[in-house]
């Protein structure tokens, strides 16, 4: 365990804390967790349990994270802890977000380790993803200052519920980060997720106005948020606050986790959301349905095929130096 970042002492004789990482600035008692199951106050310190103790390790194309304008064709080193700060009832990896981190035996690895590890794969960058990377706070940032002394990009898959000042300090280690906007209406995001929407918009409009890479998910759940006007809503927000080049992908929802008896979505629902997205953004894809046309990049100027995908390989890469390789546009994103 490592001393945690971000939290002040409340009340120095009951030894209580507040943590200050995320939008749930958890109040904790001597000997008690926060809301994540990453963080523990203990004596009146807060602790990140998970620190130099992954729940996994893989090599991922970077590609499935999804980052599809981000050095395309590499190798992410991916790694992941226990707990989670939102609550999902959909989540894809509950084993990981639900599990506290005293409640599995993990060998630990240290920063030093991952970046060599990294290293020695020949992964170009290494990813925080499979649980929220904000609650291995700590953990993360570590390893993050090592990978950029050793040449390696450090991105992030988030749901984007984090603090604004631990975000400013998170984004000078930061290159890349695919944030998941999961609705756009306050409502389903307190239902499916106890989380507040407009404190991940918070993150997101802070990240567009920096230099890192930034790039949304939004999985489309039949009943909650598939409904064209929720889109258009959405859509309209992201092209006017971030602007017409913003990366968004549409994820096809199967049925996990707490939400077994929802539908998985139709293909012609995702079909849509992309034909509204692409109304005002110049680069919209369609994931989780299989190989199809809507994964590959087309150059917003002549319409030539850019890169193309089949799953998460590619193919053909027609983008050089950062520009359309027939008639010179430039392509937003980190091409190497």
């Amino acid at each position: 365990m490592k001393e945690a970042l971000f939290y002040k002492v409340k009340d120095k004789e009951k030894k209580i804390v507040q943590c200050e990482l995320c939008p749930w600035n958890c109040t904790i008692k001597d000997n008690s967790w926060g809301i994540c199951g990453a963080r523990k106050n203990i004596g009146g310190k807060l602790y990140s349990m998970t620190y130099s103790k992954p729940a996994a390790l893989n090599i991922d194309p970077i590609e499935k994270k999804p980052l599809y304008h981000f050095l395309p064709g590499t190798s992410a080193f991916s790694i992941g802890t226990f707990g989670c700060n939102l609550f999902c009832l959909n989540c894809q990896n509950f084993e990981l977000s639900r599990t506290r981190a005293d409640q599995v035996k993990l060998k630990e690895v240290s920063p030093e380790e991952i970046v060599k590890m990294a290293l020695e794969s020949g992964c170009e960058s290494i990813a925080y993803t499979y649980n929220e990377p904000t609650v291995f706070y700590e953990y993360a940032i570590e390893t993050m200052k090592l990978a950029r002394k050793n040449g390696i990009k450090n991105v992030w898959v988030s749901n984007g519920y984090i603090n604004e000042k631990p975000l400013k300090h998170l984004v000078k280690y930061l290159d890349g980060i695919n944030v998941d906007l999961k609705f756009f209406n306050e409502e389903n995001y307190r239902k499916v997720t106890r989380g507040s929407l407009k404190s991940v918009l918070r993150t997101i409009k802070f990240l567009g106005e920096s230099s890192v890479w930034l790039e949304l998910t939004n999985l489309i759940i039949p009943g909650y948020n598939d409904d064209e006007s929720q889109i258009r809503e959405m859509i309209d927000w992201i092209s006017r606050e971030l602007g017409k080049n913003t990366v968004i992908h549409f994820s096809r929802f199967f049925p996990m986790y707490k939400m077994q008896d929802s539908e998985v979505t139709p293909i012609q629902t995702l079909k849509k959301a992309h034909d509204i997205a692409s109304e005002k953004l110049k680069f919209v894809y369609v994931g989780n349905i299989g190989p199809n046309k809507y994964d590959n990049t087309y150059c917003p100027k002549c319409g030539a095929l850019l890169i193309e995908r089949i799953g998460f390989d590619v193919v053909q890469n027609n983008i050089v130096g950062g520009k359309c390789k027939f008639c010179g546009e430039k392509i937003p994103g980190v091409w190497g």
